[in-house]
């Protein structure tokens, strides 16, 4: 009897009900799981999870009853929206498109559903949540929305919408200062219907002194407002603007509303900031008095060039208008080029493209960067508690709480140095992690006859250099724990103790360990990826040497947890890069040529461009942001250590990787170039490698023949680029040519101690980026 019911069972438990394959794909990710996750839990391979998701494949037991198990908890914890249809297997989804470079103006936003909202619990308004745009399309959704017109075709055709909703006659937009980029009239995308009313106008507006408010798609509206309480209430109300969330944990974007100077005076701003070392407005100026006294709060920033003005949540919804004052100098020209010079319906064009491939301007680049990161993996989610309560709790991957670093990682001004060392102690490599990116010049004296017969010095620049080193990176969640004697494991994230000292390069190879490219000379700390590419290297050439952690700083618990943010500013680059005609499928001379005026065919999608590079650059940066202002004294914490995602170790973890894909690089395109193999044991070239005069972060510069990279980068005898080396292309992580100069000025500036890298872009030796 007991054998028939065992056969019962398991006919049971090889029937058991699964959700159609495109609600499996949502419910996971939903959660925030990975397919590698779901197929470790399961025991299978993730090609396994693949094929169920697809349809192509159905599981079977033991398997099926425990996916089974996890697709209904899901869907408890995320059930679908009333509103839309429940997907069938009958009746395929639409997928909307998933190439970003044809992605519309506004992102597209998903109806309503009754589900718990995890932004909910901390403020944000109660809104289904938007798919990630780094995800794959979420097959339940409805399609996007079309655009008022293509990112890259502004309209100068607008039509004027008053603030009861009725529309005036089509006025071309003023201009203010310079006049407007000649760009033809790109005509208006058909109408569709909007898929969240509340951000029917888009992300954001650009206010102009004569009460008109510029919109992407070159909508125009009328702001009657006359006074910034006004201005924040009718933006909640009327405006309708704003973006959806980038995670289903996430909140939404706040509106943002750009000032110009003569809707700053309007508005009863000064023309500048008398505290221009604070950069806010004092507490006693008449507009702050005007925002207290209509119950609407500033926060600890003050009012400065971005100023946030809120009131605390009410049933879940946020209420909340972020603002950027032009005249202040909100859009730094080191990001944004003279982007804050442009006619306000070019702007709102500028910023909302950056809008819909990143996020919406909230601060610096820098800033984005990091609200991008916390926007894409957010800290918490909604989970129910024993009573079944819906109750925030911490997100699966993410960083979720502040953590101190370890005393190695931390900069001069942290407590825990503070503690540790006297005042002005200057800490040895022994005493602190040093993972900087490279600085490098070789020595005239290395310099070879056949280089000095060459003619030209030609520099490369690699793309977002540090933005495809956080692709795949591991990096640690929690606090780190420390070890004596371990055994170095390239897996596990975290700082080590060790002595690299012993491995020898050619000596005009910079050593891959320090900035500077000098050898060191004894234990020094050392990030995950530095370690794992001195045990390549000893693996690779048979080196006499052996790694061997004397001390490390380690975290167990680590994630991929960068992933999401490399892949929507990777997409946004490349989505901009090919609106300005650079895309993947050229030809190497054909990328060169368009290279050499892709920014002059469209100054403002160039002006996108740099904002992106910069938004890349200041997020990394701003896990380990220093202090500021004059009130710091050394020692003390400063607000930025109670964010969970001030994190120096990622930072340089990230940085350490940047730099061994270079020298990566450097290496195997030496080794394509010489004629004899490196003998193993050693890394020792001959003449006629090609190698470095100097490194500058992600620039390298090479003596050529010629003034090309052409000239200089190795080729199979099929014509394809040597396995490993420098690529030329547009995607992050390949090469681009930065400039080329005479033999002569290079050599110059090498016996002078300066680096070519760093110049052989200007138009002369102090012309550098």
């Amino acid at each position: 009897m007991s054998e028939l019911f065992d056969a019962i069972d398991a006919l049971i438990a090889g029937q058991s009900p699964l959700p159609p394959p495109a609600e499996r794909e949502r419910l996971r990710k939903a959660h925030g799981l990975t397919q590698e996750q779901v197929a470790k839990a399961l025991k299978v391979r993730r090609p396994t999870v693949v094929s169920w998701e697809s349809g192509k494949t159905e599981p079977r037991p033991p398997q099926r009853e425990a996916y089974a198990r996890l697709l209904e908890k899901l869907a408890d914890l995320y059930p679908s929206a009333p509103d839309e249809p429940a997907p069938s297997a009958a009746a395929p989804a639409v997928t909307p498109p998933s190439d970003p470079s044809a992605a519309p103006d506004l992102p597209a936003t998903p109806s309503a559903r009754p589900a718990p909202d995890p932004s909910a619990l901390s403020g944000a308004a109660p809104v289904a949540p938007a798919p990630a745009a780094s995800a794959a399309p979420d097959q339940s959704a409805p399609p996007a929305p079309a655009p008022p017109a293509l990112p890259h075709q502004p309209v100068e055709r607008m039509e004027r919408v008053e603030h009861t909703g009725r529309k005036t006659a089509p006025r071309r937009p003023p201009a203010t200062g310079a006049a407007p980029h000649p760009t033809p009239a790109a005509p208006a995308a058909p109408a569709s219907p909007v898929a969240d009313e509340r951000f029917a106008h888009g992300p954001l507006g650009v206010l102009d002194g004569d009460s008109a408010l510029y919109c992407v798609g070159g909508l125009v509206l009328d702001c009657p407002a006359t006074t910034l309480p006004a201005l924040v209430a009718w933006t909640l109300t009327e405006g309708k603007l704003g973006a959806p969330r980038l995670h289903p944990s996430g909140k939404d974007s706040d509106p943002l509303i750009v000032l110009t100077a003569a809707a700053a005076d309007r508005l009863g701003l000064p023309e500048r900031l008398e505290d221009r070392r604070g950069l806010r407005l004092p507490q006693d100026h008449p507009a702050v008095k005007q925002l207290t006294r209509a119950k609407w709060q500033l926060t600890r920033r003050g009012f400065g060039p971005w100023a946030r003005i809120y009131r605390p949540a009410e049933h879940g919804r946020r209420q909340c208008v972020q603002l950027a004052v032009l005249p202040w100098g909100a859009l730094d020209a080191r990001s944004w080029g003279d982007a804050d010079r442009l006619p306000p319906a070019d702007l709102a064009r500028v910023l909302g493209v950056y809008a819909s491939r990143v996020i919406t301007p909230r601060g610096s680049t820098a800033v984005c960067g990091l609200e991008t990161m916390t926007a894409l993996r957010p800290a918490t989610r909604a989970v129910r508690d024993e009573t079944g309560a819906w109750v925030s709790g911490p997100m699966p991957g993410s960083l979720t709480e502040s953590v101190d670093p370890a005393p190695v990682e931390a900069p001069e001004e942290h407590p825990v140095v503070a503690a540790r060392y006297p005042r002005g102690h200057q800490r040895t490599p022994g005493e602190v992690l040093d993972e900087e990116a490279f600085d490098w010049i070789r020595d005239p004296q290395l310099l070879t006859d056949a280089e000095c017969a060459r003619s030209h010095a030609v520099g490369i620049d690699v793309n977002t250099a540090f933005l495809a080193a956080a692709n795949r990176l591991t990096v640690g969640l929690g606090a780190p724990v420390h070890r004596t004697r371990p055994v170095f494991d390239r897996k596990t994230p975290g700082s080590w103790l060790v002595d690299l000292s012993g491995i020898e390069l050619d000596p005009r190879l910079p050593s891959p360990f320090t900035p500077h490219g000098a050898r060191p000379e004894g234990p020094a700390w050392y990030a995950t990826p530095t370690v794992a590419y001195a045990a390549e290297l000893i693996d690779a050439y048979r080196l006499p040497v052996a790694v061997e952690p004397l001390e490390a700083w380690l975290r167990p618990g680590s994630s991929p947890y960068l992933d999401p943010w490399y892949k929507q500013l990777a997409e946004a680059y490349k989505a901009t890069m090919a609106d300005l005609g650079v895309t993947s499928g050229l030809s190497e001379a054909d990328f060169l040529a368009v290279m050499e005026t892709h920014k002059r065919n469209d100054p403002q999608l160039a002006a996108v461009l740099s904002a992106i590079k910069s938004t890349v650059k200041g997020g990394i940066g701003k896990l380990r942001e220093r202090p500021q202002g004059a009130g710091y004294r050394p020692g003390e914490r400063w607000p930025a250590l109670e964010r969970p995602t001030w994190r120096p170790d990622i930072r340089a973890a990230v940085i350490s990787t940047a730099r061994v894909n270079m020298h990566r690089k450097v290496l195997k395109t030496a080794l394509a170039t010489q004629r004899n193999p490196a003998p193993m044991g050693r890394v020792t070239l001959d003449d006629d490698a090609l190698i470095p005069i100097a490194l500058l972060s992600d620039c390298a510069v090479y003596l050529s023949d010629g003034p090309s990279p052409l000239d200089v980068l190795p080729h199979t005898p099929e014509g394809k680029p040597a396995p490993g080396s420098f690529r030329l292309g547009v995607s992050p992580g390949m090469v681009k040519h930065e400039g080329t100069r005479e033999l002569l000025w290079a050599v110059r500036l090498l016996d002078e101690g300066h680096n070519p890298a760093r110049h052989i872009k200007g138009d002369d030796t102090d012309s550098g980026e």
